[in-house]
């Protein structure tokens, strides 16, 4: 017995990449191979539709929902997923966008092939939670979660566009426009930090390996810390990441503070501003998420 009983694949149509043609690919190739599932494509039409899709064709059955996307896409849909709350509803994603991370990093079969043979399992997601009380906001990603640098630069690469020179471009704008952050830690420690990054994969950014040894389904994520050194020891830790990697990182279930000024944080390709003095929590979801990988 199959463990989904219909494939939905999600796509923007819109897309800079080549989401469409690569959607209808896949639909082709499954409807050749999995002739007794029904397969149906649902393009997107405006931001946070996917999860609007997702939750809906989650919320029966055993669902399999595809993102042909890049990681951002598909954090909508496994927040879609998440908001259904049903843990039969089965995700993947196929890689259609920038640096796909995920897909990268975690990739251990063919797409069309795990799906065809039903290889399913379990991985842990990253639970973010905004604010406290009965206002908190609680979202989650499937890869990593990041204030400072990192989502400062991916404001810039979204103004400057993508594709490899812009890119550089962007990259170095908002490198060298950036500033540190004060945050106050749940001790009631203040810090100034550079970057903060909680991993739950070893690689991001196309080229970088943030830890060693993690993965997606371990229990934990990796914490990722450079406090405020100056430009050029972020330069060195970010040139040390793309060619050596930063080694073994500290790990954790949970992690808690406080940012004393706006900032932007990333949720995986998603950027989001806090305002200061905003509760952020980023805990561990384990094996939350069924997914085909």
């Amino acid at each position: 017995m199959r463990p989904f009983d219909r494939i939905v694949i999600v796509f923007n149509p819109h897309s800079t990449g080549n989401a469409a043609e690569s959607a209808e690919e896949l639909r082709a190739e499954l409807d050749r191979r999995l002739p007794d599932v029904p397969v149906q494509l649902r393009p997107t039409q405006r931001a946070g539709h996917a999860r609007e899709i997702a939750r809906d064709v989650a919320a029966t059955g055993t669902p399999l929902l595809v993102s042909v996307s890049g990681d951002g896409g598909y954090n909508e849909v496994v927040n879609g997923v998440l908001d259904a709350g049903n843990d039969r509803a089965v995700c993947a994603v196929r890689a259609a966008g920038n640096a796909n991370d995920h897909r990268r990093t975690t990739r251990a079969h063919h797409l069309a092939d795990a799906i065809v043979t039903g290889d399913v399992q379990r991985i842990d997601l990253l639970r973010l939670t905004l604010g406290s009380g009965a206002t908190a906001e609680t979202r989650y990603a499937h890869s990593y979660i990041g204030v400072g640098l990192t989502p400062v630069v991916a404001v810039d690469l979204e103004e400057g566009g993508k594709g490899s020179w812009r890119e550089l471009v962007s990259v170095v704008r908002g490198f060298w426009r950036f500033r540190p952050f004060p945050i106050r830690l749940e001790d009631g420690e203040q810090r100034t930090v550079d970057s903060l990054l909680f991993a739950n994969i070893s690689q991001m950014a196309k080229v970088a390996t943030v830890s060693e040894g993690s993965t997606p389904d371990d229990g934990c994520f990796e914490v990722v810390t450079q406090e405020r050194t100056g430009k050029l020891r972020v330069l060195a830790t970010a040139i040390r990441a793309a060619t050596r990697g930063l080694g073994p990182q500290p790990s954790a279930t949970h992690y808690a503070f406080t940012p004393l000024v706006p900032m932007p944080l990333q949720l995986d390709g998603e950027l989001v501003e806090l305002a200061a003095d905003t509760p952020v929590a980023v805990d561990i979801a384990p094996r939350a998420l069924a997914t085909v990988l």
